[in-house]
């Protein structure tokens, strides 16, 4: 097992596929923002193949596929088809804005995907519009119904909780998740790049206290994906709600996850530049033992934690060139 200097077991990768969205979300990617990595920068199926390959050797157990939006890679099934045939990888997820999740859905679930989770920061047209720049509450609503008669499973709804933006919705989308059976997770906006600083910023705890004193929720034990999220559940099992507090209750010490970018460089925090670039030793004839020494060097570069409220300035790479 991968251990950091800090004594955490890192045994998940969030691996991104693709920088490129075919939504703006306004606490991710600029308005008229152009610069994309180029095509011939991104890594191949089977360089990426080969990376999780030995992560998975190293320990990692868990692959979550992102982007941007992962769904615009050309091929995404048969990529998950072969990270899922990885002997010791043991849960294969991924998270989608659902624009494309309905001719994707079926063809994921026979490819031997585990789980989805799918961003949906309002039921209402305009204000999904507002955020993401585009009417595309339909395509999402398609996506996930898809999504559940396609038998993937759990279903997970991120929300990014924004003060006077949708934060009057939350007990909306409580109970459109109960009505599907759906996990909704509730997630602070993080000031990454000037989109995120941007953002209208929630306090989630408040919202936790009432919506745990509403619904009559308690503390979830079981382990549910090994994200950052906590969890607490009705008495009787029929709802899920998960909180990611990154700024007003931060994670960091017990952080298990690096991200690797469309372009082979692997992050290992979302709030610091530490980072080692694999696109060059790939090309460059790395053997094996070359590119696991690399894994090693950078797991050993994961800073403590992350200075969003610190040094709010200090990050100028925004969510989707890092991979979400």
């Amino acid at each position: 097992m991968l251990q950091d200097r800090f004594g955490r077991s890192i045994e998940y990768v969030r691996l991104s596929v693709t920088d490129r969205c075919d939504l703006r979300c306004s606490y991710c990617i600029p308005k008229g923002f152009k610069g994309f990595e180029q095509p011939e920068h991104w890594l191949t199926f089977d360089e990426i193949e080969r990376l999780a390959r030995l992560f998975v050797s190293l320990g990692t157990r868990r692959i979550r596929l992102t982007g941007g939006e992962p769904l615009l890679r050309h091929g995404i099934g048969e990529l998950a088809a072969r990270l899922k045939s990885i002997d010791g990888l043991t849960d294969l997820s991924l998270s989608t804005n659902a624009t494309q999740l309905a001719r994707h859905a079926a063809p994921l679930k026979a490819a031997g995907l585990d789980r989805i989770n799918v961003s949906l920061d309002s039921l209402r047209r305009d204000c999904v519009t507002q955020v993401t720049g585009r009417d595309s509450l339909p395509a999402v609503m398609a996506g996930l119904m898809a999504a559940k008669q396609a038998g993937l499973a759990p279903i997970k709804l991120n929300m990014v909780a924004m003060d006077g933006v949708n934060d009057a919705e939350i007990e909306d989308m409580v109970a459109f998740a109960i009505e599907h059976g759906f996990i909704l997770r509730l997630i602070e906006a993080m000031p990454m790049g000037d989109t995120g600083r941007s953002a209208h910023y929630l306090d989630l705890q408040p919202v936790l206290g009432r919506l745990v004193s509403r619904f009559g929720l308690v503390p979830q034990v079981a382990e549910l994906g090994g994200g950052p999220a906590r969890y607490w559940c009705t008495a009787d099992g029929t709802f899920t709600l998960g909180v990611i507090t990154p700024m007003s209750q931060h994670f960091c010490a017990t952080c298990n996850r690096v991200r690797l970018s469309v372009d082979g460089t692997l992050y290992l925090c979302l709030g610091q530049d530490e980072k080692v670039e694999f696109r060059p030793l790939l090309r460059g004839g790395a053997s094996d033992d070359d590119l696991i020494a690399a894994i090693r060097q950078g797991i050993e570069l994961k800073p403590e934690r992350h200075e969003f409220d610190g040094k709010p300035q200090k990050l100028v790479r925004f969510m989707s060139m890092t991979g979400g």
